[in-house]
């Protein structure tokens, strides 16, 4: 099983429930990731009946650290609306991977303007 895998979809399933509203969208976008990493879908019905508790994300690689970050962020704007519920949620998974929360302000703000790469450079080099 693929445990990175794992964690940011258990991570994703936590945030669309953030604003009590699993929304149709937020569900289509965690099972697109879960297929594109072959990850079995019955596996991922399991994690939204069951959500496993977030422990800490410290041993992931930067580019495994900023992938759950972005896919943290698109899953928030996915289905155009954005709570304050999700933001304390992303801060506070930011900081478990050890970026300065300010890091979620920066990619509110600038979601739709700036490019992935530009957000990976921004967050690895001004946020960690």
């Amino acid at each position: 099983m693929d445990i990175v895998t794992k964690k940011q979809l258990n991570i994703l399933i936590q945030l669309a429930e953030a604003d009590k509203h699993f929304a149709k969208i937020e569900r289509e976008m965690i099972f697109k990731i879960a297929r594109e990493r072959k990850f079995p879908e019955e596996e991922v019905h399991d994690l939204i009946r069951n959500p496993e508790p977030i422990d800490s994300l410290g041993a992931l690689s930067l580019d495994q650290k900023f992938d759950y970050l972005w896919s943290s962020i698109e899953l928030v704007f996915v289905d155009q609306n954005v709570f304050e519920s999700e933001i304390i949620f992303c801060k506070n998974i930011a900081i478990k991977l050890g970026f300065k929360k300010g890091v979620i302000d920066y990619f509110i703000e600038n979601y739709g303007k700036k490019s992935n790469a530009e957000f990976r450079d921004a967050a690895l080099g001004e946020f960690i």
